[in-house]
This record gives structure tokens, C-alpha cells and sequence, in this order.
């Protein structure tokens, strides 16, 4: 039974703007802070406000955090997958079109992720990613 392709994380530098872009639990403590400070002290913000607010940044943190183990479980299961494929027999997708077919002999791990390193016919192919992987044969 064949394999269909196998997917992979591809890390496109995205976290570097995300980090310039939001504020931390530390930034967010400050602003409140200096919030209460400043505010109005005839007409002072209700208290409730502030702790919806603190709820909001406590639910954002949550969720940046889900993001960050998530993006390391997804890292964890491609190096997984490349190291399932050592000494199997695949098809790899060509640049200009078609497949080429041979046995993954080493995986190599990169920043941006795992690569292949696969025997064929024709030669040796290194730095082979996971998506360029169209078929995996099965053992015999």
C-alpha cells in the first residue's frame, strides 16, 4: 500500500515580525500600570474594566503559548516522519515535472527542517524536503 505525500512545518521567518509586532506579559504589565497612574481622578476607570482587561492579555497569552508548543510538536513530528523514511523506497517530485524513484540512505537536519538524502538510478539527491515526497513503497 502507497503513501500519499507527507507534509512538513516551513519556517518562513514569520515569528521575528510577530515578535516585533505584539506585546509581552511584562510590556502589557507596564502599560497598565502606567494606566492607573495617569488616569483621570475625577472620572476613574471602573474596575471591571481592568480586569476584563487582564482576562483578555491572560487569554492571548494562553493562545501564544499553544502556538509555540504546537509549532514544536509539528517540528517534532516532520523530524519524526524523515526518520520513518530512512531505507525506504520513495518518488520524489522533479522541478520540471515527473517523479524519480529511490531509497532514502540519510536525513540531515536543518533550521528549516529535515532533508533528505536519496540513491537513485541516476545519482545521488540531497536536500530533499518532505513535501517534495510524493510516494512512499512499502517494505518487502
Amino acid at each position: 500500500m502507497a503513501i500519499d505525500s507527507i507534509g512538513s512545518v516551513v519556517n518562513n521567518g514569520s515569528a521575528s515580525v510577530e515578535a516585533r509586532s505584539t506585546i509581552d506579559q511584562e510590556g502589557f504589565i507596564k502599560l497598565f500600570l502606567s494606566q492607573l497612574q495617569f488616569q483621570d481622578p475625577l472620572e476613574p476607570v471602573d474596575n471591571r474594566e481592568f480586569l476584563a482587561q487582564l482576562a483578555q492579555f491572560s487569554n492571548l497569552e494562553q493562545s501564544r503559548q499553544l502556538g509555540v508548543n504546537m509549532e514544536g510538536m509539528l517540528t517534532m513530528e516532520s523530524s519524526s516522519q524523515a526518520l520513518a523514511l530512512l531505507n525506504r523506497s520513495v518518488d520524489v517530485a522533479q522541478v520540471g515535472g515527473g517523479n524519480i524513484g529511490g531509497n532514502v540512505a540519510a536525513v540531515q537536519f536543518t533550521s528549516t527542517g529535515p532533508e533528505l538524502t536519496i540513491n537513485t538510478a541516476a545519482g545521488v539527491l540531497t536536500g530533499i524536503r518532505l513535501p517534495q515526497v510524493t510516494l512512499v513503497k512499502p517494505q518487502e
